[in-house]
């Protein structure tokens, strides 16, 4: 009776390590890919969705912008910025890649919140043809955009994460949307609702304005203005003390007052912001990994809005029109 009491008891651990595996197996699975937020029919992203069709598209996609940037420093704040602003208006589907084709497409691109400032879509055509040459008609536009924002981060210092990969690239744009852009003039309550509409809380809308801690922004913009003898278009930078860096120093900025943009500052300066994204600024400005880790989280969140998947959409030949109009 001790023996068979042994083997039994024996199996039961067995069996629940075993369980205990699977559990983990399935939480490991579960932490890189993430169900569509809208759209997509349901098909979930996955940082393993070019593994076998294009296994060398984050390789490709990092030296493209490694060697463009050694011309322009400024091409990583910029790159980060495509991506941010192609998923708030039609989802993250590049539809703010296309160019002017009219009658049927009407360029996002020349919405105030882009026009004469979205930039870096010459090296987004570079790294499509670099990668039309290593895997013909397999790399969305829509997945450019985000794994070249993950790069950027963290070619300038920033964290990295897993890119969940699956887009497929939208055939219109939305004017209405592009001209309802974050802009750098908005009160609080405004961005709030703005991200809202996202389902992007305070900690997201937080962790995602902190990309601001690089690249440059036109004086026209800032609560500065621009000083005598400056045109509206001339450039400062975005975090004046570590601009080229991605860091926390944009949060210590904000502390003493001293944000580039008015947008930025209202999440410490608005009366609401003692109880919503005050705290927040706060916390990231005393510890830098909270703020990447928050950050990396908020733009996968940010990179799951309405995307394009399954049969949905297209990959577009080219990034700047759709393939019906070849």
């Amino acid at each position: 009776m001790a023996a068979a009491s042994s083997r039994v008891s024996s199996l039961g651990l067995l069996l629940a390590a075993h369980c205990a595996l699977l559990l983990a197996l399935a939480g490991a699975a579960h932490a890189h890919s993430y169900a569509p937020s809208g759209g997509g029919g349901g098909v979930a992203l996955s940082s393993a969705f070019y593994d076998e069709s294009c296994p060398s598209a984050y390789d490709v996609v990092r030296r493209v912008i490694q060697d463009a940037r050694v011309s322009d420093p400024r091409l990583p704040a910029s790159l980060i910025r495509l991506h941010f602003h192609d998923c708030f208006v039609n989802g993250c589907d590049g539809s703010l890649l296309l160019d002017d084709d009219l009658p049927a497409i009407q360029s996002e691109k020349h919405a105030p919140g882009n026009d004469k400032s979205a930039r870096g879509f010459e090296v987004v055509d570079d790294i499509k043809s670099a990668l039309e040459k290593a895997c013909p008609g397999v790399v969305s536009c829509a997945d450019i955009l985000a794994l070249a924002a993950e790069i950027s981060v963290e070619l300038a210092g920033g964290p990295r994460w897993r890119v969940l990969l699956g887009r497929r690239d939208g055939t219109t744009t939305n004017i209405e949307g592009a001209n309802n852009l974050p802009s750098p003039f908005d009160p609080l309550n405004k961005l709030q609702e703005k991200f809202r509409n996202f389902n992007l809380d305070d900690t997201d809308l937080v962790a995602l304005q902190g990309a601001h801690t690089f690249g440059k922004v036109q004086c026209q913009f800032t609560q500065q203005n621009c000083t005598a003898g400056q045109s509206g278009g001339s450039l400062e930078n975005l975090d004046q003390v570590t601009p080229k860096v991605f860091d926390n120093k944009y949060y210590s900025n904000l502390l003493e007052g001293r944000a580039q943009l008015r947008s930025d500052q209202v999440m410490l300066s608005d009366p609401s912001a003692v109880v919503t994204t005050a705290p927040i600024v706060h916390r990231f400005a005393g510890n830098q990994q909270d703020f990447f880790r928050n950050f990396a989280a908020s733009m996968i969140k940010m990179g799951n809005i309405s995307p394009l998947t399954g049969k949905d959409g297209e990959i577009r030949n080219n990034c700047r029109r759709v393939n019906k109009r070849y």
